[in-house]
């Protein structure tokens, strides 16, 4: 992972704007395909996944913000 310095606020929404499409593309593509399948377990997986990488990119900004 790559560290970012984020000087103000439109710098943090050209960062978030662009985590967001990453979480997209990684985990938005399975999402699709289950619904499209209406397959319940697929379907619940992928809303799982696509969770948990919205958690972490939150995380991740936290965890910048706070100083050591």
């Amino acid at each position: 992972m790559e560290t970012v310095e984020i000087a103000d606020r439109s710098e943090f929404a050209l960062w978030a704007i662009q985590r967001a499409q990453e979480i997209v593309v990684t985990e938005g593509a399975s999402f699709a395909m289950a619904a499209r399948d209406m397959d319940d377990a697929a379907l619940s997986a992928a809303a799982a996944a696509l969770g948990k990488a919205i958690s972490e990119a939150m995380l991740e900004v936290f965890d910048g913000l706070v100083s050591d």
